[in-house]
């Protein structure tokens, strides 16, 4: 008899000295095994008998199997080959210790009939199963109505799946219809997504370009709210005034005295009307400034704060989007009008492997005032958002028989500047890029430039 993992096992009588601890081999907690006799702790569920042993009837212990097929701990088995004729205690059958004997199954254990009848108590005869065979051969025509009731059963359900397939195929169809008719949604939706993003792009490139200017136009702003708050004085003076003519109205006085004061409240609402007129036009004016202040700067410089950078090179990348032009930026209130072009994935020989930033005349209002060709000089930067500043920079001179620096003909010139102006590899792996943002610094040598 031989001790196995699965309880049929057939094998040779053994003794074994009794195991101490086990080891649970998928939570790697030690089980203490009882020195004599099988488990006595409780199970959720109740042990059917055959893991029972057959001799102190508790959970089987280190099983072991007899020749005539009932099982034990190997204690009780050992307790049983200790005596002088060991015999099993279920069938009283001789045990010889150490004889190989095939493997078979208990034949007093009550089996169900397998054709699912209402016989539930037939023992299994060793070999043959003859008690079953007889049971099968005496209620073939029961066994027969009972398929025949199965094959019903079966037909039914059929009849049933069926239906319930053709509805679902009806469902199917129906979610199928109105997928087709939203996925026609979704395309058009994600194509006023796209127009509104583009839009969107252009606002947050013009709010990016003033919001340094607002700063300085701020403390321009503080002298004209004073001029404000002297207009709104005024207008309680004025709403003053007025109730003073209701209430005068109202008095029954003489009419020669109502006229009088009536002729002078006239014309002290008429100055006050005079002024607020002179605010209105001074308050105008402060508007129009603001706006043109807002545009554009007027010193020669320009700083370029360009967001969302890896989209915009992916979009380089991808053809959708090659290039991006600055806001306009002057000289002088009267001077040149110029922008930068800049190509993040590149343009020409720096196309794929370097950022490419250009510089570009624009066409004016006073360049019939101004110098021509365009001669000062340029310098080009992105700025270093680190500690360090180390800034990239290039300068040139313009040529003055390029057509880019000659007097525009359409709205602006082509094009001069770095193709190989950095490399990316550079860029991106430096301090050049934070928060997904990049600054560009044109710089335009105003020095010499004489006044329009």
């Amino acid at each position: 008899m031989e001790s196995s993992k699965k309880m049929d096992s057939p094998g040779s009588l053994q003794t074994n000295p009794p195991l101490k601890l086990h080891t649970d081999r998928s939570a790697g907690m030690p089980i203490f095994a009882p020195e004599q006799g099988g488990y006595k702790e409780k199970f959720v569920k109740t042990v059917e008998d055959k893991y029972k042993c057959e001799k102190c009837r508790l959970v089987l212990c280190s099983p072991k199997q007899t020749e005539c097929g009932h099982r034990f701990c190997e204690s009780c088995m050992a307790a049983l080959l200790s005596s002088s004729s060991p015999k099993c205690t279920a069938c009283q059958e001789s045990i010889v210790k150490d004889k190989k004997h095939e493997d078979t199954d208990c034949p007093c254990v009550v089996v169900s009939c397998p054709h699912k009848c209402s016989v539930q108590a037939l023992l299994r005869s060793e070999g043959t199963n003859q008690q079953i065979k007889a049971h099968e051969a005496s209620s073939a025509v029961q066994h027969v109505n009972l398929l025949k009731e199965w094959s019903n059963s079966l037909e039914k359900k059929v009849s049933l799946l069926q239906n319930e397939s053709v509805e679902k195929n009806k469902s199917i169809q129906s979610l199928h219809n109105q997928i087709c008719s939203f996925e026609i949604e979704i395309e058009r939706q994600k194509e006023m997504l796209r127009n509104n993003e583009s839009k969107i792009l252009h606002l947050q490139r013009v709010i990016d370009s003033q919001a340094e200017k607002l700063k300085e136009l701020d403390k321009e702003i503080r002298p004209f709210r004073q001029n404000w708050e002297e207009a709104d004085s005024m207008k309680s003076s004025v709403e003053s005034l007025q109730n003073r003519v209701t209430e005068l109205e109202s008095v029954d006085k003489s009419a020669g005295q109502v006229a009088r004061n009536t002729g002078l409240l006239e014309s002290q609402l008429s100055r006050h009307d005079q002024m607020l007129s002179v605010h209105d036009i001074r308050l105008a004016d402060m508007d129009l400034r603001f706006q043109v202040l807002e545009t554009a700067s007027y010193n020669g410089v320009l700083i370029w704060k360009i967001r969302d950078y890896k989209r915009r090179k992916q979009e380089a990348v991808m053809g959708k989007t090659l290039s991006l032009y600055s806001q306009p930026f002057y000289t002088g209130y009267f001077g040149y009008k110029m922008c930068a072009r800049v190509y993040l994935n590149g343009d020409g020989m720096g196309k794929g492997t370097h950022l490419s930033l250009f510089f570009v005349i624009m066409r004016g209002e006073y360049d019939a005032l101004l110098p021509w060709p365009f001669k000062q000089k340029v310098t080009l930067m992105l700025m270093d958002q680190g500690s360090s500043r180390r800034h990239l920079g290039d300068a040139f001179k313009p040529d003055p028989n390029s057509s880019s620096f000659k007097k525009p003909t359409g709205e602006m010139n082509i094009a001069s500047g770095c193709p190989v102006f950095v490399a990316q590899t550079v860029l991106e792996n430096g301090t050049y890029i934070k928060d997904d943002t990049i600054f560009i610094k044109v710089i335009v040598d105003t020095s010499d430039l004489p006044d329009p």
